[in-house]
């Protein structure tokens, strides 16, 4: 099993996310986007796996400077908008053997799909 985690390094539920997968025994390989931002092709099977309410980053900066008519935003929209910057993504984004499997950190997801 390859696992690999996408996000940013300064977030903080990336870091818990990295931590209690280093916990558990996961082994995994960390992408951060800015250094490697995510290819569009990527960035829409994750849109197509979790949808896009779930992929938005609702709490940073480049969330709150997109104009108010984000709110009627269909999924292309959303899309588009994720491939242009990654910083509206939620973070982390986890794949397991290159298919989109979590977005965030919830504890008990986590373990669900890894044991522990």
């Amino acid at each position: 099993m390859s696992v690999t985690v996408y996000g940013i390094s300064t977030c903080g539920t990336v870091k818990k996310a990295r931590k209690w997968l280093d916990d558990h025994g996961v082994a995994h390989t960390w992408v951060d986007f800015r250094a490697t931002p995510p290819e569009p092709a990527r960035v829409a099977r994750w849109v197509a796996a979790f949808g896009a309410p779930p992929m938005r980053n609702t709490s940073g900066g480049a969330y709150r400077e997109l104009p108010d008519e984000k709110a009627s935003w269909n999924e292309a929209r959303w899309t588009a908008a994720f491939q242009g910057d990654a910083m509206l993504v939620k973070r982390p984004v986890v794949e397991v053997d290159g298919e989109p499997v979590l977005v965030g950190f919830r504890e008990e997801a986590y373990a669900a799909r890894f044991g522990g």
